[in-house]
């Protein structure tokens, strides 16, 4: 009798795409969400080689889905731009995102921001920034080897891989790119745009309007000149009858002389 050997069965890991949770507590800590990761994807369009997402799950270890974090923001330089349903790390290089950032709420809480914190400086992150809103507090933490140094200044830091400014005004905190452009929020971005439309129409109109002036300076222009060869094809009209008449003159002259009259008595 043969004994059958029954084939192993591979178990397929789930690494689920969405714990139920909302992606923000309150409208402002989604505000602040949308705004860097959408100033940052306007920072870094062209090269290809940098993923940048929202509230995505970083599964850093294969076969393990119950290691994840959903950063507010993360920044990936060295992996293409596209659609994921999560950031599975094994499949992208085994390269961890190098910046993430995390905004405040408050229910969050301090067990679960020193969990977050333990995570990311275990599985590779470089730069890690929090902020809260309601008490415009910043915090910053940078890679030195395999642990965290707190940056002890965040007002004008400059983080080494965005190359982003932070500055924190009195009330808020303010992002600005290398260029020197202030991160924008949706709302402010498409005000700046309608300013640029009317402005830009507004120097349509008056370039319209030098147009016609010109226009106009070219027609009067062409008028006075064909005023002047007027007056000018007069002028000469009026001399070919002087000269016409010199002749008949001369040759009245010269008939009264063959008639032997005295021309210079008369």
């Amino acid at each position: 009798m043969v004994q059958q050997v029954t084939p192993e069965t591979t178990i397929e890991v789930i690494y689920p795409e969405s714990d139920g949770q909302p992606m923000a507590d309150n409208t402002e800590q989604f505000a602040w969400i949308v705004k860097i990761k959408e100033n940052l994807e306007i920072l870094f369009p062209l090269p290809e080689d940098v993923f940048i997402a929202g509230d995505l799950f970083w599964y850093p270890v294969k076969g393990n889905p119950n290691i994840k974090q959903a950063p507010d923001t993360l920044v990936v330089f060295g992996r293409p731009k596209g659609k994921r349903g999560s950031y599975l790390q094994w499949n992208e290089d085994n390269i961890p995102p190098q910046v993430v950032f995390e905004i405040l709420s408050p229910g969050n809480t301090l067990k679960e921001m020193t969990k977050k914190l333990q995570f990311y400086q275990r599985y590779g992150v470089e730069e890690y920034y929090i902020y809260d809103p309601d008490k415009n507090d910043l915090n910053g933490l940078l890679r030195s080897e395999d642990s965290f140094e707190v940056i002890e200044e965040m007002n004008g830091w400059v983080s080494p891989r965005l190359g982003i400014r932070f500055q924190l005004t009195s009330d808020t905190l303010e992002i600005f790119s290398p260029s020197g452009q202030k991160f924008l929020t949706t709302v402010e971005i498409d005000q700046l745009r309608e300013q640029e439309r009317q402005r830009a129409e507004q120097e349509r109109q008056r370039a319209e309007q030098e147009r016609q002036r010109a226009e106009q300076e070219c027609q009067r222009a062409e008028q006075e000149c064909q005023r002047a060869e007027q007056e000018c094809q007069a002028k000469e009209a009026a001399l070919q009858e002087l000269e016409k008449e010199r002749d008949r003159y001369q040759e009245l002259l010269a008939k009264l002389q063959e008639q032997g009259i005295d021309t210079d008595n008369l």
